[in-house]
C-alpha cells in the first residue's frame, strides 16, 4: 500500500506539471489564434482536477490559472522603476515614447527629471506598466526632441505655439520656454513685408540704385554680377556697395582699363544700366516680389522708369 500511495502522489505531480505546460502552450496560441472548439481532456484524471464537462479553453480562465501557478508570468514590465534600466518607455496621452533615462533627466528640477530619478513618485501607470502622463501626446514629440538635441526645430507653419508653451510650463522646462520665445521672434521677423526700390536718375553721376529691406535679396543681386579684366576674374566690385541694404552703380570702369561688369554664367554679356535694371526686376519677380508703383512710365518701358517699387 505504501508503494501504491507513493505512485499515486508521483502521478498527481506529473499530471500537474503536464497541465501547467499545456496551459502555457495554449495561452501563447490564444493570443494569435482563435480558441479551439472545446474538447474533453485527453487524460482520465481531468474530472478530479475540476473539469465537469471537459476543459473550457478560455483565455481569461487560463491566465487566471497561470497566475496561480506563477504570478510573475503575466505581470507587466516595471523597467521605469529600475535605476539600472537605461531605456524608458512612457505613455503620454496614449502615445508611447521611448528615450534614454539621461535624456529625460537632462534638465535638473524639471518634472521629467524628478520622475526618472525617483524624487517624484509615479502616480499613474497604463495596462502595460508604463508610466502614464495625462498630457497632449502628439505635442510631446517636440518636447522630447528638444531634450535630445538642445534645439527647438519647428516647421514654419507650426500653429500650436500656445499649446507647446503650456506643456513647457507643465514639465517645468524653462529652457524650452526661452527657445520657443526666440523662435517666435524669428518668425515675426520673417513675416514682415520686404520692400524693394529701384531708382534710375539716368545720369552717370548717380547711376542705378537698388535698395531692399531684405538683405538676402541684395546678396542675390551681388552674386549675379562679377567684374572681369584681362588679368583676373573678380567678384562683385566693392565700390558699388553702399550698405548691406543698398548697392549703387555709378560707373563701370574703376581701376583697370578694359575691366567689365558682366552677368555671372554669361561672361560675354556686357552690363549696362538698362541690363542691370532689367536683371534686378526679373530677379525680384522670380523671388516673389510684386510691383506696386512705377514712376514716369510714360516712356513705354519698365526699364525706362525712374523708380520702381516692389513688395513681398
Amino acid at each position: 500500500m505504501a508503494v501504491k500511495g507513493s505512485g499515486t502522489a508521483g502521478s498527481s505531480r506529473a499530471q500537474c506539471q503536464r497541465r501547467s505546460a499545456e496551459l502555457l502552450f495554449a495561452c501563447s496560441l490564444a493570443h494569435t489564434h482563435p480558441p479551439p472548439t472545446p474538447q474533453p481532456p485527453p487524460y482520465t484524471h481531468s474530472n478530479r482536477l475540476g473539469s465537469g464537462n471537459g476543459m473550457e479553453w478560455n483565455l481569461r480562465r487560463m491566465e487566471s490559472e497561470l497566475r496561480q501557478i506563477n504570478p510573475d508570468l503575466l505581470q507587466p514590465s516595471k523597467s521605469f522603476k529600475k535605476p539600472s534600466s537605461g531605456t524608458i518607455t512612457i505613455n503620454v496621452g496614449g502615445y508611447l515614447y521611448a528615450a534614454q533615462r539621461q535624456t529625460l533627466a537632462k534638465y535638473p528640477g524639471s518634472l521629467l527629471e524628478e520622475m526618472v530619478s525617483g524624487k517624484r513618485p509615479v502616480q499613474h501607470i497604463d495596462s502595460m506598466g508604463n508610466t502614464f502622463i495625462d498630457r497632449d501626446g502628439p505635442i510631446f514629440r517636440h518636447v522630447l526632441n528638444f531634450l535630445r538635441t538642445g534645439e527647438l526645430i519647428l516647421p514654419d507653419d507650426f500653429k500650436e505655439v500656445a499649446l507647446l508653451r503650456r506643456e513647457a510650463d507643465y514639465y517645468r522646462l524653462s529652457e524650452l520656454s526661452q527657445a520657443l520665445q526666440d523662435w517666435e521672434q524669428q518668425q515675426a521677423i520673417h513675416r514682415e513685408p520686404a520692400f524693394l526700390e529701384v531708382t534710375d536718375s539716368h545720369e552717370r553721376s548717380q547711376g542705378l540704385k537698388v535698395y531692399c529691406s531684405d538683405t538676402a535679396f541684395i546678396e542675390k543681386v551681388k552674386g549675379r554680377l562679377i567684374q572681369i579684366s584681362k588679368s583676373r576674374l573678380d567678384g562683385f566690385p566693392e565700390e558699388f556697395e553702399v550698405s548691406s541694404n543698398v548697392i549703387q552703380f555709378r560707373h563701370f570702369i574703376k581701376s583697370e582699363q578694359g575691366s567689365r561688369l558682366v552677368l555671372k554664367e554669361d561672361s560675354t554679356f556686357l552690363c549696362t544700366l538698362e541690363t542691370l535694371k532689367l536683371e534686378t526686376v526679373m530677379m525680384a519677380l522670380r523671388g516673389g516680389f510684386r510691383l506696386l508703383t512705377c514712376l514716369d512710365s510714360s516712356r513705354g518701358s519698365v526699364v525706362q522708369c525712374e523708380a520702381l517699387h516692389f513688395v513681398k
